[in-house]
């Protein structure tokens, strides 16, 4: 039997804040240092009073007017008591009835709510028991909920890179997720396709109502990679449909993911609202946020502009495109180069069309700039030449001033070394030639190292002729031009 797949996620995200959720201790994710950002307030000590963070606040109703979500004119803190060894309260500072967000859409995708709330401390396990580090504890954590709008592991983790891409446009989150600061969770229930309703009310706190009619709902929690996340529900998806078709039955429960043997487990049977005892934080004042003026700041371009401009002034490919949008100093450092090329085409010494010139840095960059910061492991905050050298260099294989070969040499000693790509031509003698006399003495000299080869070509065998080239280009490290050295051997092998 064949089923539908309903899937919804929850994300969580560790907000850039300069202290905590609820009190004063740093919120630094990069601390290796066990417990130093503590205080009394985010390690519970008995007297102690939570202070809401603005700066939080302002982010989550930033990415809630992005992803065009309501503004709550009020909310509230709730306490969802739960007990685990990572949480020093004995319960957690969220949000349930009143969040932040109400509403909102990406990628097709209804989102339910966006609330705010306080990360949990990190265990680590050892042969001898487990640690506690208490620096994560309190952060502030933001929560997004989807509505089951999602079919497959795909879709799940073409939302999940969109909203990375948006949380680091807007600054309000670095969002990686090897380092924990964006985890996923995803509630995955399948139903058999003649079963299948589509639902037209949907509505926030109401995810787990609806999925209860699409399918028992199995919750996959702390993905931690795009990998995992799109493995995790694909895994799950054909489990459950094993589980219904051998007559079986699917558990409400939470399940793990085990990245070396690409399966779910089975964690604990899944708890339902009503298990956390909500109720308003006593501490804590409500929000009146229609009453309070809270200025979020001009919102930058976006990804999905960016890639709609990019195309039209740029005309890039698609795949380039995303490859620099995924990157936004990448994006930055391409358009730099091409305001530089604009200049140079402006002052109308290059008779290369301006499209051209573009297409070519887009090339070099991705490709070959891209490939040799992979190989040298590092950024473009590392790169010691400028956008300017880079777009002379472009320059300079418009000009024919090198070959295309020339210049990924040149790229290479920039990207090494340093330097100006004009002066690393002159003091290398890279520079192209095109003398006639001096390409005639090397065509004899290929020719007479290669007679099979040049009487191949003779008799017809095009292919033969770039091997010449090539023997030629190999001989003059590149400096030759490629086009007049094959016109004086097409003439001398007639």
């Amino acid at each position: 039997m064949k089923y539908n797949p309903t899937i919804g996620l929850e994300i969580h995200v560790e907000l850039k804040t300069r202290t905590k959720m609820f009190c004063k201790s740093l919120n630094d994710p990069n601390e290796k240092r066990p417990n130093v950002n503590v205080c009394p307030v985010c390690m519970a000590h008995p007297g102690t009073l939570p202070v809401i963070n603005k700066k939080a606040i302002k982010r989550v109703l930033t990415v809630g007017k992005v992803l065009n979500g309501k503004i709550a004119e009020y909310s509230q803190f709730d306490r969802k008591n739960y007990f685990y060894p990572d949480l020093p309260k004995g319960y957690q500072i969220s949000q349930y009835k009143y969040p932040l967000v109400g509403g909102g859409e990406l990628n097709g995708v209804e989102i339910t709510r966006i609330h705010l709330e306080e990360d949990t401390g990190r265990l680590t396990h050892t042969k001898d028991g487990s640690l506690v580090d208490f620096n994560r504890a309190g952060m502030p954590l933001m929560e997004l909920v989807t509505e089951p709008d999602i079919k497959s592991g795909e879709e799940a983790v073409n939302f999940a890179k969109e909203l990375q891409l948006i949380l680091r446009y807007l600054d309000v989150s670095d969002a990686d997720m090897e380092k924990g600061q964006m985890r996923v969770e995803a509630n995955i229930s399948i139903l058999p396709k003649t079963k299948h309703k589509h639902l037209e009310t949907k509505s926030p706190n109401q995810l787990g109502d609806l999925v209860s009619k699409l399918g028992t709902k199995v919750e996959v929690k702390n993905l931690n990679s795009f990998r995992a996340v799109e493995g995790a529900i694909n895994y799950e998806i054909e489990r459950q449909a094993k589980l219904l078709n051998s007559g079986e039955k699917i558990i409400q429960e939470t399940r793990g993911w085990n990245e070396n043997k690409k399966i779910t487990f089975s964690q604990r049977e899944k708890e339902e609202s009503h298990d956390y005892r909500y109720f308003p934080e006593p501490d804590l004042p409500t929000l009146n946020l229609a009453g309070i003026d809270f200025d979020i700041g001009d919102i930058p371009e976006l990804p999905q502009q960016k890639r709609k401009r990019f195309k039209k002034q740029y005309s890039l490919k698609d795949e380039q495109v995303e490859i620099f949008i995924h990157d936004k100093k990448f994006a930055d450092y391409f358009e730099k180069v091409a305001s530089e090329l604009d200049e140079i085409k402006s002052k109308k010494t290059l008779d290369v069309e301006k499209e051209d010139l573009i297409q070519s840095a887009a090339n070099y960059l991705v490709s070959d700039l891209q490939g040799l910061m992979k190989e040298k492991m590092i950024s473009f905050g590392e790169i010691s030449f400028t956008s300017k050298d880079f777009a002379e260099l472009i320059k300079m294989i418009a000009e024919e001033k090198v070959t295309s070969r020339t210049g990924k040499d040149v790229l290479r000693i920039m990207i090494e070394q340093g330097g100006n790509p004009s002066v690393i031509v002159k003091e290398k003698g890279l520079k192209q030639t095109s003398e006639e006399s001096i390409i005639k003495n090397l065509v004899e000299k290929i020719i007479m190292e290669n007679p099979e080869v040049s009487e191949e070509y003779k008799k017809g065998k095009e292919s033969a002729l770039q091997f010449l080239i090539g023997q030629g280009m190999k001989e003059t490290k590149g400096s030759v031009n490629p086009k007049t050295l094959a016109k004086i051997l097409k003439n001398k092998l007639k």
